[in-house]
Formats: C-alpha cells, structure tokens, sequence
C-alpha cells in the first residue's frame, strides 16, 4: 500500500484540485482529505455520506451552578478570559475556554466539570473514484492535528478492507500540527509551488519539513508560465533538494470552471493543463511504485 500526500506551503496553491484530477487518473483509491481547517475536496468529489461520527479533541469546563457560591476564584485564574458572569452567575465561555482544567483546579466548591468537547465532524463517504475520509471542523475550534490524525488511520484501514493499493492524502498547507499529523509515515509528498517570491519561500520551509521526516519529496510548480524565470528557479532548487521534479502546470481558466462543473479538472477537459496534470501523475505514479 501506498500513500501520497499533497501539500503547500500555504492555501490556495492548487493542491486540492491535483488531488481530484490524480483520484481520476488512477482510477481506484481511497482519498483522505486531510484539510479539515478548509476541507473543500467534497465540493469536487460530490460524496454520499455513509459514515458520520462526532470528533472530540478534548474537554471543554462546565460550571455547575448548584455547586457555584459566586467566590471569583475560576475567572481569578483564567489565563484566557474563559469566564464570564452574567447577572451576578458565573459561566463558561465555550469558545475562549482552552479546556486547560486550571479553573476546576482552585476552584475550593469543586463546582467545575470537565466534559468532552464536540469539536466537528468526520464522515466516511463514497465518491465516483472510490471511498472518502473527510471531516468538519466547527467554528473557532481548534485540535485539527488529532483529526488529520484519525482520518489517516481511518483511511489506512479502509484500503486495508477494501485491498486498495493506494491512498491520496489532501494535506493541510504551511507547516504547522496539522501538516505534521499529514505529512508521518506517508511514502511521498508532493509540494505543489507558485512562481512567486512568496511561493520559494513557502517551498523552502515546508520542503525542510518533509526532509526532517525522511520523507521522499517531489515538487511541481502550478501556474508556472505565469513566472518563468522563478518557474526555473524552483527547478534549481527542487535538484538542490534532492527532490522529484513532477512538471509545471500551466495557468488555465478550466480549473475554475470545473469546480463549478463539479468535476475534476482532467475529467472536465483533457486540452490545456490538463495535458500537464496526466503529465504529472505520470512522474508520481512512477516514483511511487518504483519505491520500496
């Protein structure tokens, strides 16, 4: 089994819409959608809900108020203003509560409660390319690393059942916890790079993430007609890196008009960039199973 993880260094490189067009081009495969701060592989993929479960990453305090005599202790400790009164009763606010159980720890009525906090959702769906494992996260709610986390195992364990021979991850972008929780243990990660300035950059921390793993890496640079000049220097330095060089992408009004046709973009047109995203898979397809 085999998983390839696309990531970025930040939001908006592409990667999602490389991710629909290679579950085409492979044909059959479970998909992990794996950026569960801004999930929007299902807007491509239309998925029929099988599955649906609750996620909780942690626990979120609870002021019994029967218990509470009003002493201020709670909101005395409270590094993040947590702690509201209203008409004289003491309350907790669930969205700056950070569930870090310093209130329940002073307060002398023992008047707190910790329960666990429903933070989203997360879904095992199908789709036209094979099964999906996605998730939602609620507003302002945070553990998105445990999520990506689960959603992996839960992946993991759907090829096993299914005898899928392949796994194509939608990672978070930048570098953060959710990247991490992304990026361990898979067998590729591809970069997808702007030719900007901004776009070197992003590609520079997030390819030393990936090198930190020990992770085979492989980089192909979206829009690249749009820079040639740091279109060729992402090049260089993707060489420098010790990295697959997957292709370039050129820019192409398509892309938009298949997320709106609902459609990945090699399924909506096979002109254009979607020549240069067969030409693409073609490189990862390869690396992946040349690799032990």
């Amino acid at each position: 089994m085999k998983e390839l993880v696309v990531i970025s260094g930040k939001g908006g490189t592409g990667k999602t819409s490389l991710v629909a067009s290679f579950a085409y081009l492979a044909e059959s495969c479970v998909l992990a959608d794996c950026d569960v701060d801004a999930a929007d592989l299902h807007l491509v993929l239309q998925p029929e809900i099988i599955e649906r479960r609750n996620f909780s990453g942690g626990k979120r305090a609870e002021i019994i108020s029967q218990k509470c005599t009003g002493c201020g202790k709670c909101a005395q400790v409270c590094r993040f203003d947590a702690i509201i009164v209203d008409k004289g009763i003491y309350k907790i606010d669930p969205i700056a509560c950070e569930g870090c159980g310093v209130c329940d720890w002073f307060c002398p009525e023992k008047a707190i409660a910790f329960n666990p906090a429903i933070n989203g959702e997360w879904y095992v769906s199908k789709t036209k390319y094979g099964i999906m494992v996605h998730a939602k996260l609620g507003i302002a709610e945070e553990n998105s690393g445990k999520l990506v986390s689960m959603l992996r195992e839960k992946s993991r364990k759907m090829a096993e059942k299914q005898n899928q021979d392949l796994i194509l991850t939608d990672g978070s972008p930048g570098i953060g916890c959710p990247v991490i929780a992304s990026l361990t243990g898979a067998d590729l990660a591809l970069i997808v790079a702007e030719p900007t300035l901004s776009g070197i950059h992003d590609l520079e921390r997030v390819a030393q993430l990936v090198k930190h793993f020990g992770i085979a890496g492989a980089v192909c640079v979206n829009k690249w007609d749009l820079n040639p000049e740091l279109s060729s220097r992402i090049e260089q330095l993707t060489k420098e890196l010790g990295f697959v060089a997957a292709g370039n992408i050129r820019y192409d009004r398509t892309v938009t008009m298949a997320q709106i046709n609902q459609q990945s973009v090699v399924e909506y047109q096979h002109a254009g960039c979607s020549e240069d995203i067969r030409s693409v898979w073609n490189v990862i397809y390869e690396t992946l199973t040349s690799s032990q």
